[in-house]
């Protein structure tokens, strides 16, 4: 699938990103290749495939769920600027 350099400098604009006219050519390559990549694996025939959390057959030793330290969060946020009912206020950053 071949990007236009005005559809990668929507893309670019939606992530938020600063582009560079003369870098869009580049972006435009790249970006179409990963986009080929992504359609030749979704031709790949995968009924009949389980899925897995890993390639290798092998069992996660488990420990016991047991409180191994103190807690300490009133002395953490006694140092902090802002709190309330144990939670770190902080300023918004997103509109």
């Amino acid at each position: 699938m071949a990007l236009d350099n005005d559809t990668v400098r929507n893309i670019a604009r939606l992530a938020r990103l600063d582009v560079p006219d003369n870098q869009l050519e580049k972006y435009s390559g790249e970006l179409s290749s990963i986009l080929d990549l992504v359609a030749q694996m979704e031709a790949v025939d995968t009924e009949g495939v389980e899925p897995m959390t890993h390639p290798f057959d092998a069992t996660l030793r488990m420990r016991a769920d047991e409180v191994s330290e103190q807690n300490n969060r009133e002395n953490f946020q006694a140092v902090a600027p802002n709190t309330e009912n144990g939670l770190y206020l902080v300023p918004k950053v997103i509109d």
